[in-house]
């Protein structure tokens, strides 16, 4: 799924074009995603002038002067810029239309999901999908500290706990395994089990396998693109382990495994990484 690289590098794409723009239309195709898309949205949207885009955590924030829009991008979703006059392909659901531009979001699974959290409910941060968040993987809250205040006392695995979202946002499915790899850590490990100095690199390898994320435009295992319609990089140039069951580690050349945790596969090197 479109994990914090995909979402922000989409947030970029977007950020060229939107903010100072009037969206002239907001048309709704589809409605049923993971939530529905409020009935009202286009005319709450019509003729009214983007702001901002932003981001947090892996939800792109179209900010207008009266509310934000916050648009999910699901299990396959994408984003993207296309010409004025091209048709619908399917399972886009939804067009942002600008004087000269457009953007359609593609979402074959229906699991994303745009909504509207107006001014007058406070502020964007107390929505209830965002208000549990933890840090910005590249914010000042999330320090080699942090992590460890966060992982102590836990039981569960170390990538469950990345995977939560509690301690630091955006480390999905992918980019936890490939960090994982780097830091030298078994992803089965407790979060208890985590002294300081293994947090510390942990930390290292968290920031280092997004920012590569981040200059390759992203991932692209299924359906993902950018908001220029182009896939993402980062498995051709980075991936050391995800989708790589059975093929040798790129340091001590062992075989690299597949597991199942919480219902999502994990690829690790069994004898690099150390519990």
């Amino acid at each position: 799924m479109p994990e914090l690289p995909e979402v922000e590098t989409t947030r970029r794409g977007i950020a060229t074009i939107m903010p100072g723009r009037i969206l002239r239309q907001l048309i709704v195709h589809e409605p049923r995603l993971r939530w529905p898309i409020p009935p009202d949205l286009p005319a709450l949207l019509d003729n009214t002038r983007v702001l901002a885009c932003e981001r947090r955590g892996k939800y792109l924030l179209i900010r207008f002067a009266h509310g934000t829009q916050i648009v999910h991008l699901g299990m396959s979703g994408s984003l993207r810029r296309v010409a004025m006059d091209e048709p619908l392909r399917k399972h886009d659901h939804v067009e942002w239309v600008f004087d000269d531009a457009r953007f359609l979001l593609h979402d074959p699974r229906r699991f994303g999901a745009v909504l509207w959290h107006p001014a007058d409910a406070g502020p964007i941060g107390e929505h209830p999908l965002l208000a549990s968040l933890g840090s910005e993987p590249f914010g000042p809250g999330f320090t080699p500290d942090s992590l460890h205040a966060g992982v102590h006392g836990r039981r569960q695995s170390i990538k469950q706990l990345l995977l939560g979202g509690r301690i630091v946002v955006g480390v999905g499915n992918i980019y936890a395994s490939e960090s994982l790899y780097q830091a030298g850590i078994d992803p089965r490990t407790p979060g208890s089990r985590l002294s300081r100095p293994r947090c510390a690199r942990l930390h290292a390898a968290i920031l280092q396998t997004l920012s590569q994320a981040l200059e390759s435009g992203g991932s692209t295992l299924r359906d993902y693109v950018n908001a220029q319609g182009a896939p993402g990089a980062y498995f051709t140039l980075h991936a050391a382990v995800y989708e790589r069951d059975g093929q040798p580690c790129p340091r001590c050349a062992g075989p690299i495994r597949r597991i199942v945790q919480g219902q999502r596969a994990t690829y690790f090197c069994p004898l690099c990484q150390k519990r």
